[in-house]
């Protein structure tokens, strides 16, 4: 489904004030001094409309925080507009987000905002075709929780450490004095459960457990948005779901011995079966279970004929590196690229970027 319309974010509501530091819980934001709150939440207090931009093909990190910021934005009394890169259409998987009146469609976006935030972009160039309007933004705020972040941007809230950028935004929302409510939060519970793998993944530490049952506190129902992001799909999902693992192939050997099992999803794959392509997703998912690899890679063509290769590591590879290295970007244990031509090439690729050594363990 593509979104349309939007909305400035009405009313003539004022800021609520800051919130006392007493009242409120140990944040799970990092508070180093590198990271510039106080600049971003002058901008953005000062600023009459704010422009909101995250990654394109958004997952729920990046589309969760961009609408729970809107939404307190909106409750600022602030003119807000949302959107993302071409193609521009909500994952149906996150169709259920509150606040998708604040897209606009990317060209409805101002060709030089005076102020915009980018939301869980490691660099200006995965924001797409709204890349130029970043850069002729007067003031370009970036929230972002990626290693392999670019250093774009005039203010910035990047932090690798944070588990999602949603524990950032949080953290802004909160020095911005708004309160959380049902639909700020489920915005912001859906980045963190998607980033932490529905709180799986090692970057799940005690302050976002912390995080979690305050947004749970003002009203997200946590089955609801689980059953949303991972245990719903139609019945051809599960159709392609069995191709995919049908050939998926093992090599023990890769990867530096650690092992690693790989499969492929062709455009004809997903079209047969009436598929669209946000709802592959959870592929992955389901390849990274495999006991004898280290790492998981799916290969998804796009409607546009290019691979996306999505990776996935237990924690003794860094496949961070290795996307990079091939012109994308990620984390440690979950990162992916874009490349054309043939998966068996592309694979070959990915395995020799795989062969370097580790610097990072012993």
């Amino acid at each position: 489904m593509s979104v349309g319309g939007g909305a400035n974010g009405g009313g003539s509501v004022p800021a609520p004030p800051a919130a006392s530091a007493s009242a409120v819980p140990v944040s799970a934001a990092p508070q180093g001094a590198d990271l510039e709150w106080d600049r971003a939440v002058e901008l953005i207090r000062a600023a009459d409309q704010v422009c909101l931009v995250c990654h394109v093909a958004p997952d729920g990190d990046a589309l969760g925080s961009m609408l729970a910021l809107g939404q307190a934005l909106r409750a600022m009394g602030k003119g807000c507009l949302a959107s993302f890169g071409e193609p521009f259409t909500v994952p149906a998987i996150l169709r259920f987000l509150p606040g998708q009146e604040l897209l606009v469609e990317p060209d409805r976006m101002p060709e030089a905002p005076a102020l915009m935030v980018s939301l869980d972009a490691a660099g200006q160039a995965r924001l797409g075709s709204l890349a130029a309007r970043a850069g002729r933004a007067g003031a370009l705020i970036v929230i972002d929780h990626h290693a392999s972040n670019t250093a774009f941007g005039g203010v910035r809230l990047v932090d690798p450490d944070a588990a999602a950028t949603a524990v950032l935004v949080e953290e802004l929302i909160r020095r911005l004095g708004v309160p959380l409510d049902g639909d700020i939060a489920q915005g912001l519970y859906a980045g963190l459960a998607s980033d932490t793998g529905s709180f799986k993944y090692p970057c799940t530490t005690p302050e976002v457990h912390d995080l979690a049952g305050r947004l749970l506190t003002a009203g997200v129902r946590p089955e609801a948005v689980s059953r949303e992001l991972w245990d719903r799909a139609p019945f051809g999902y599960l159709q392609v779901l069995a191709g995919a693992l049908a050939r998926a192939r093992l090599e023990r050997d890769a990867a530096g011995g650690e092992g690693l099992v790989w499969t492929t999803i062709a455009r004809a794959d997903r079209d047969s079966r009436d598929v669209p392509y946000d709802q592959l997703e959870g592929v992955i998912d389901q390849l990274r279970r495999t006991d004898e690899a280290e790492v998981a890679v799916v290969l998804k063509e796009t409607d546009k004929g290019e691979w996306y290769v999505s990776t996935r590591a237990k924690g003794s590879v860094d496949v961070g590196r290795a996307c990079v290295e091939l012109g994308g970007g990620g984390h440690r244990t979950a990162a992916a690229f874009t490349m054309g031509g043939e998966p068996a090439w592309i694979i070959d690729r990915l395995r020799a970027a795989l062969r370097v050594p580790d610097e990072t363990l012993d």
